[in-house]
This record gives structure tokens, C-alpha cells and sequence, in this order.
């Protein structure tokens, strides 16, 4: 005897296909440029508390010659290496922290920024975001030589 609920032979299959993301498409494809990517991840890092600056000694001293010149605008990713594939990326991100700040805590809160920023913005899934800490900032590290510290928007902090 055969079950009356059961599907006939000549039932179709239907198959949903595989989320592709929204950079792929029977449309066209998207393609964001790495450039782009890194700053998003640059931006997203510098908005979590603790974070002081990004970038290693180098790069840092670079950018406070830049910030010198008059009509210079701060490199947002500055600190920040990504690789982008068609549908993932992967972030690498070398930053200064606030003395007194929880380490562990504050990369925990920079990966979930800038893996919620890019996936939000980008549609790109976010792999990993592996974070490499160079440096303490010291209140006492404060002079009036050093550079102005500037928000992400470009104001002065």
C-alpha cells in the first residue's frame, strides 16, 4: 500500500539555489576594490573606545608628516591590510591601544565593529579580522609636538 501524502514520481524537484550574496548576481557582479574595504575596516576600528591610534612606528610617523602639510586629509587606512575575494575579505589590523584598556576586550570589540561595518556596508562576508597590537599609548606620552588627533569624520579629537 502507498502513502496518499507521499510525492508522486511526476512531482518536480524544486531546488532552491545557494545564496550567492548581493555582489553576484544572474545581473552582473560587483567588485569592491580593496582601497575601499580598508577603509571601512579603518573607520570601524578607530570608532571603539581604547583604541588610540592604527598603524605601526613607521606608519605612524608618515602619518603625523602628512598631517603637517596644509590641506592634507588623514589616510583612514592607515594600519589596516586587507585581501578581497569575490565574496569574502579578510582584515588585518595593527593598532595602538589606551593605556589601562582590557586587550582582549578591546580587539573583541574592534573584530565585532568591523565585521558588522564591512558585512553591513560591503555584503562581503568577513573571514577574519586578525589583530596585531604595536604599541601602549601613555598619557605621559602626550607633547605639545605630537600630531592632533583627529575623529574619523576629520575633526579634531
Amino acid at each position: 500500500m502507498t502513502n496518499p501524502n507521499a510525492p508522486t514520481p511526476t512531482t518536480p524537484a524544486v531546488k532552491t539555489p545557494a545564496p550567492t550574496g548581493a555582489l553576484v548576481s544572474g545581473q552582473g557582479n560587483t567588485r569592491i576594490a580593496e582601497a575601499v574595504v580598508a577603509k571601512i575596516a579603518g573607520l570601524a576600528t578607530r570608532e571603539v573606545h581604547g583604541v588610540y591610534d592604527l598603524g605601526g612606528g613607521a606608519a605612524r610617523a608618515f602619518g603625523a608628516l602628512r598631517e603637517r602639510i596644509p590641506g592634507a586629509s588623514t589616510n583612514v587606512a592607515q594600519g589596516v591590510s586587507v585581501e578581497v575575494g569575490e565574496k569574502q575579505a579578510a582584515v588585518d589590523i595593527n593598532l595602538v591601544v589606551e593605556y589601562g584598556v582590557a586587550i582582549a576586550d578591546l580587539a573583541k570589540a574592534v573584530r565585532r565593529n568591523v565585521i558588522s561595518a564591512l558585512e553591513r556596508m560591503t555584503g562581503l562576508e568577513v573571514v577574519e579580522v586578525n589583530i596585531s597590537v604595536d604599541d601602549v599609548h601613555l598619557p605621559s606620552d602626550d607633547t605639545d609636538d605630537e600630531p592632533v588627533r583627529r575623529e574619523p569624520s576629520g575633526r579634531v579629537a
